[in-house]
């Protein structure tokens, strides 16, 4: 028996966001001030409200409803995708859509949303921020480099080129410090431990403890493993089906990316994180799939020594709490 008393599903866009009740049915709103305070005046006592994570346009309903004392839950699109193309469906529409995560709700264990603070909301901005310059940063040096290789025909494009690296740079580097400077506002200790792990960057753990709120969106490190989608999917059927175990990739697609940089340095540096890749690439393993088991690994060190409160060490860290 489901514990809430209506359960909504949301699609939003832009300019309007289209609401799904189990029963009352659909109707739309603006997805501004207005609309938010239109919804939440024909909401009833004890209700779900399940939206995807949608990049931009759904954090500040989220935000509003979780402060305005309302149940929120923002999903994973991927997961909503699976189960729409599971009934077969072969209308996709907004309306459609909003009737397929109030559904997607109402059949599965969804998590609760918890509002960002002030600090978290800044880092995520400042996290994004930085990802842009430093893609635009690449791919002014790769033009630069195609300038040298042409002998510079035009020396003005080359110095244009050249004072714009030298901006993101400074850029970078300015964006860089203010995460610092806000992390360790909150979590100067988390920070110190997390640092203090053989292989893992100061941008990965300062990521970590924004996305998990210094760790405490978490029971459990296979849990905070799921979430980042680097537990392994298995593929067996019958006796004719064996595919090849992937990862999930169902997760923080960032995280998982700057923990999969991080299990190159930690193959070096960190010694269970070492006997973990030489074994496998032993066993012929892929060193692809070596890295992966690696990255799992480094993240479930930092799970146990920020919960445990205690920094790193080689012969006591397998034995902390999991």
């Amino acid at each position: 028996m489901n514990k809430y008393s209506e359960i909504f599903g949301l699609d939003i866009s832009k300019d309007v966001f289209d609401v799904y009740g189990s029963e009352t049915g659909h109707d739309q709103f603006k997805n501004d001030e207005k609309g938010f305070v239109k919804f939440i005046k024909g909401l009833p006592e004890s209700v779900l409200v399940v939206m995807e994570a949608t990049g931009y346009y759904h954090y500040r309903l989220a935000q509003f409803l979780y402060k305005s004392g309302v149940f929120v839950s923002v999903v994973n699109p991927l997961s909503v995708k699976r189960f729409i193309q599971m009934k077969l469906a072969k209308v996709k529409t907004d309306k459609s859509d909003s009737k397929a995560i109030c559904e997607y709700g109402q059949m599965n264990d969804v998590p609760l949303y918890t509002a960002l603070n002030e600090v978290q909301s800044e880092c995520l901005q400042l996290f994004r921020l930085l990802d842009s310059y430093i893609k635009y940063r690449t791919a002014s040096k790769n033009k630069l480099h195609g300038e040298e290789t042409l002998g510079i025909p035009s020396k003005f494009v080359y110095r244009s080129l050249k004072r714009n690296v030298k901006h993101l740079q400074k850029e970078i580097t300015a964006i860089e410090e203010r995460l610092l400077d806000l992390v360790k506002q909150e979590q100067r200790h988390q920070l110190t431990l997390l640092k203090s792990i053989p292989g893992m960057g100061v941008k990965t753990a300062l990521f970590l403890i924004v996305v998990t709120d210094g760790f405490k969106k978490f029971e459990t490190a296979s849990q905070l493993c799921s979430y980042v989608g680097i537990t392994p999917t298995i593929r067996k059927s019958g006796s004719s089906v064996r595919g090849r175990s992937r990862i999930s990739k169902v997760g923080n697609k960032k995280l998982r990316n700057l923990l999969f940089l991080c299990a190159f340095s930690a193959c070096k540096y960190n010694k269970a994180c070492r006997e973990i890749y030489e074994r496998l690439v032993g066993k012929g393993k892929s060193k692809k799939l070596a890295l992966i088991a690696v990255a799992n690994k480094l993240l479930k060190q930092a799970f146990a020594i920020a919960k445990s409160g205690l920094p790193y060490c080689e012969n006591h860290v397998s034995v902390l709490p999991k």
